[in-house]
């Protein structure tokens, strides 16, 4: 089952809800926020939900519908931070430690990273850094190399438990993460540099998210500048391991989304330009397609 946040461009409800959640279903879209509004009126609400699933089921018998071309998908998130996970692919391993090399030396630090037990975690974004399908992520004026990370993102709700799954991209300002280290939040967490969605794919419809496959393509007008997949399962880490150490002396009442880390990393020739365009495909989540500006 996949749940959306939407908008209605021209539409209005007398619940006074602007975003609203739904069932996509085909070429439509099943309003649940107009059928149970204390439940599905934000995504907060939704990740307090127990047994989401059965309670997403019964709401979903009889409420109305819209056309899906009425709707206006977004990211599928409210007041949830955005965590990413570091060097949880031995790809991202191999691009980190050459970045650095080029710049500050510090390569060593990424390989240490790789084999701690602990991992590695930082804030990627909040709920207004963070844009949804066919909307624009950005570059930052103060970087020369920026690409596009994919990956898959977990929805977890208060009580550690994976609800869902979605698509993130984990937009990374190469060069200024490869100076230093320490400049990871500033090479990360900026306005228009996360993006979520179309939708969140609920875990039952998932028999093992480790099986499933992402993949990137880049366009710059009519070409396709860069192709490439990965496979969850080259993940080192486990999913339970990294929520665990997400949680510790940390509390997320209204739950929060975790990147998993990326496989698919575009050549060192490649940096995002005004206009290029991102596609992200996991199966059966969907696609994830976005501009740069």
């Amino acid at each position: 089952m996949k749940i959306v946040r939407f908008t209605t461009p021209g539409l209005q409800f007398p619940d006074g809800f602007h975003f609203r959640l739904g069932v996509l279903d085909g070429e439509r879209v099943i309003d649940l926020t107009t059928k149970d509004p204390d439940n599905f009126g934000s995504i907060a609400g939704l990740l307090r939900l127990d047994e989401s699933a059965r309670v997403i089921a019964e709401t979903a018998q009889n409420a109305p519908q819209l056309p899906l071309r009425q709707v206006q998908l977004e990211a599928p998130m409210d007041v949830q931070e955005v965590w990413a996970a570091g060097v949880t692919y031995l790809r991202s391993r191999e691009t980190r430690m050459e970045a650095a090399a080029q710049t500050s030396g510090a390569a060593a630090v990424y390989d240490r990273v790789y084999n701690a037990p602990r991992p590695e975690l930082f804030l990627k974004a909040t709920a207004e850094r963070c844009v949804g399908p066919e909307q624009h992520v950005r570059l930052r004026a103060d970087s020369e190399w920026t690409v596009p990370e994919p990956e898959l993102a977990l929805v977890v709700n208060p009580a550690l438990e994976i609800v869902g799954v979605t698509i993130g991209n984990d937009m990374s300002s190469r060069d200024i993460e490869g100076e230093n280290p320490l400049y990871v939040p500033h090479a990360r967490l900026y306005r228009g540099g996360c993006a979520l969605g179309p939708c969140i794919l609920l875990t039952d419809a998932v028999s093992n998210p480790k099986t499933l496959e992402i993949e990137m393509r880049l366009h710059r007008g009519d070409v396709l500048m860069f192709q490439g997949k990965a496979s969850v399962a080259e993940m080192k880490r486990g999913f339970e391991e990294l929520i665990d150490y997400l949680f510790r002396e940390n509390d997320f009442a209204s739950g929060v989304f975790l990147l998993t880390g990326t496989g698919v990393i575009p050549p060192d020739d490649i940096s995002l330009q005004p206009g290029d365009v991102i596609e992200i495909e996991i199966s059966p989540i969907g696609l994830l397609r976005n501009i740069v500006e």
